[in-house]
């Protein structure tokens, strides 16, 4: 476990230690008032670990941890499904190492030529998401998608720093904070790696929402939902966001904007060419 991930699940387990409330655990108040957080001899109690190695975990410090140790933690926790996959690649258990990830600048051809033959905008997500390839659906969607510098092709890096894509989004908040949450637990593997590291140092220094809300240690899986844009020629498109992952390049996943049934957003995007 490198060190900026021993850091990271430090951080993050003190995080939703002192989010627990008590009355859910059995645990009466902390003083007259304190409802809310356990102490650390709490959680190394009902995860049978000792205290002084529970600390030491919290504080980072270069300990080894079993599978099984922060699988009960995690429980201890009441910890979601992405956030327990979450501790465990910060404490090394992740399905695939940071070294196994390449980086990749475009699509192949023939996953290309899918996003071509669809209807409706959709585009490729790398695995640091840079945007590898999209369609001329999306284009007309997000029209400065093409003009874009190379190095700034970032899906979480255009939601925080270009002002036009925030005007388009009247959920910017929600979807941002989503967006970080599917980031951060996808990118867990790779914590510390040139990439994930450079990208997200430069949003931290470029955007302080996004400082804000990385600080606030959100994970949670994708899941497909509800998408509403503001398109400054077309008015309101809705769309139903949904994600697949093609079995020949599991390392991309394709993001599909499927207009919702129902709302005139199908004639509209045909007005803009898509």
């Amino acid at each position: 476990m490198n060190e900026e991930r021993r850091r990271e699940l430090g951080q993050f387990l003190r995080d939703r230690r002192g989010n627990l409330v008590r009355a859910e655990l059995g645990l009466p108040p902390i003083g007259r008032s304190r409802t809310v957080g356990l102490r650390r001899e709490e959680i190394s109690s009902f995860a049978a670990v000792s205290v002084t190695w529970y600390t030491w975990l919290e504080q980072g410090r270069d300990i080894n941890a079993s599978r099984q140790v922060l699988e009960s933690i995690a429980r201890v926790l009441r910890l979601s499904a992405a956030e327990q996959s979450y501790l465990l690649a910060m404490g090394g258990y992740a399905p695939v190492p940071a070294a196994e990830v390449a980086l990749i600048e475009a699509a192949p051809p023939h996953l290309q030529g899918l996003l071509d033959a669809l209807g409706f905008p959709a585009f490729a997500v790398a695995p640091d998401w840079g945007i590898a390839g999209w369609n001329s659906a999306y284009a007309g969607l997000y029209s400065r998608i093409a003009g874009v510098d190379p190095a700034d092709r970032n899906l979480l890096w255009l939601i925080f720093t270009d002002p036009h894509l925030r005007e388009m989004l009247p959920d910017w908040e929600e979807t941002s904070r989503h967006f970080v949450a599917e980031f951060r637990a996808e990118a867990g593997p790779r914590l510390g790696s040139g990439p994930h590291t450079a990208l997200v140092g430069r949003l931290l220094a470029a955007s302080p929402d996004f400082a804000q809300v990385w600080a606030d240690r959100g994970v949670e899986g994708f899941a497909s939902r509800r998408r509403v844009f503001l398109h400054p020629h077309v008015g309101e498109l809705v769309f139903d966001q949904h994600r697949l992952v093609p079995s020949d390049a599991p390392e991309l996943h394709f993001v599909l904007y499927v207009p919702t049934p129902g709302t005139p957003t199908q004639e509209r995007l045909a007005r803009l060419g898509g």
